[in-house]
């Protein structure tokens, strides 16, 4: 596939990362051209700032990763993100209220960062390594209701998950596509190979931390 480049957002959300690390994953996303960088909040005014004078998108996580924080703190959270220069908004869904069925809570839980986004894309983070395909479903019927504008496979900071598995991404993507919402897949996509698989069960953006080793592949 020509462009993968456009297809990926140059990930770095480890805990442990230093200036350095962040420096250079700005400079590779430039070199590459990728579409974008994804950081954590903090990160964000950094971001825009090395990349300027460039395409490449900053986004940034929100209630990350547990996603188990009040939709106000959330509403916050990404306030200060937009303020600071986020392009777009990846937030973590409360997987235990979906686990309670309490679909009240998770829509009104996106609607209330939805409207803190002002006009930046959202992107919900189901973290699927957690539920079952029918949770799977309901949680991206849940995302259109909300009207968000992606739904998004996992944060890849569950120990012992796997991340991003193509039937998934193929059923969210036949669940949201109707609608008008985009898929992004996250989590264990290190290679070319994994990430062609991504792209063909359904989804437009890859988070992905190997975006470098993937676009240099054969």
């Amino acid at each position: 596939m020509k462009n993968i480049n456009k297809h990926i957002e140059h990930t770095l959300l480890k805990q442990d990362a230093k200036l350095e690390d962040f420096i250079k994953l700005f400079e590779e996303a430039k070199k590459y051209n990728f579409l974008g960088v994804c950081v954590n909040p903090l990160y964000v005014k950094l971001a825009k700032d090395n990349l300027k004078n460039s395409d490449v998108k900053v986004v940034t996580v929100i209630g990350f990763p547990l996603g188990a924080n009040r939709s106000d703190v959330k509403a916050f959270e990404t306030s200060k993100a937009v303020e600071d220069g986020a392009d777009e908004i990846d937030m973590v869904i409360n997987v235990s209220k979906l686990k309670d069925k309490n679909y009240d809570f998770i829509i009104n839980d996106i609607k209330t960062v939805k409207s803190a986004c002002k006009d930046k894309p959202l992107k919900v983070i189901l973290e699927t390594d957690l539920l079952t395909k029918d949770e799977i479903k309901k949680a991206c019927e849940l995302c259109i209701e909300a009207k968000a504008d992606f739904v998004k496979t996992s944060t890849g900071f569950v120990k012992g998950g796997i991340g991003a598995k193509a039937e998934d991404v193929e059923l969210m993507y036949k669940t949201v596509s109707p609608y008008g919402l985009k898929v992004k897949a996250s989590g264990g996509i290190r290679d070319k190979e994994t990430a062609l698989k991504m792209l063909e069960a359904g989804a437009e953006r890859l988070g992905t931390s190997s975006g470098v080793q993937i676009v240099e592949s054969n």
